[in-house]
């Protein structure tokens, strides 16, 4: 028997998520925020990000609902310190080749496609309509942004976003902590730490 959830955040990227958990027929206890939301989203609200603790790490599992990449990835370490682990969140509508490896925390939205070969690190998300072609590795804490398309062969450091929209070419080396701005398309490497923008991608600044 699977693990009850609970989900970190109460944002738009938690309140997909809690779709994807409903879909998949998984037991959400509750969600932690800062606040509670003035709507009913379907879920219990447990209290702030505190309340976590008041579980066992052998009793649940948690569900990463913040999207901004930095505070994510403090979320997720805090929270793997205290000894909890991650669920693994996939769409039922996903089209996932078998041949793929998924860390633990991976977030994979609806119609997102996922082809033979990739490697996807702790705590990514492929978010809607994404498309990842053969042998990618994608980072830690990165960012696939809805409708983005990777063509085969690419290389994604660790914290990287990959814009909404965008295209990146075949056989590319994307740096971590570098940006790739909504709609670019990319035929060059990307440097770590840099933004680029643009048709074809340009460094900005």
């Amino acid at each position: 028997m699977s693990q009850a959830i609970i989900l970190l955040g109460a944002g738009g990227h938690a309140k997909v998520l809690l779709d994807a958990l409903f879909c998949n027929d998984m037991e959400v206890l509750g969600y932690v925020n800062v606040k509670k939301l003035s709507d009913d989203i379907g879920i219990k609200y447990l209290g702030d990000d505190e309340q976590v603790l008041n579980f066992s790490a052998n009793e649940v599992m948690l569900v990463n609902g913040v999207g901004n990449i930095i505070q994510r990835q403090q979320l997720f370490d805090t929270f793997k310190a205290r000894g909890f682990s991650f669920a693994k969140v996939i769409h039922p509508s996903v089209i996932i080749s078998t041949a793929t490896i998924l860390a633990e925390g991976v977030q994979i939205m609806a119609a997102a496609v996922i082809q033979t070969g990739v490697s996807i690190g702790e705590n990514v998300v492929i978010n809607t309509r994404a498309s990842v072609d053969h042998d990618c590795c994608i980072g830690a804490h990165s960012h696939v942004a809805v409708g983005a398309i990777l063509a085969g062969n690419i290389n994604i450091g660790e914290r990287v976003l990959i814009g909404a929209g965008s295209t990146v070419i075949q056989n590319l080396n994307i740096g971590s902590d570098s940006v790739v701005g909504a709609g670019a398309a990319v035929i060059g490497d990307v440097p770590s730490g840099k933004t680029v923008v643009g048709v074809p991608a340009h460094v900005l600044g």
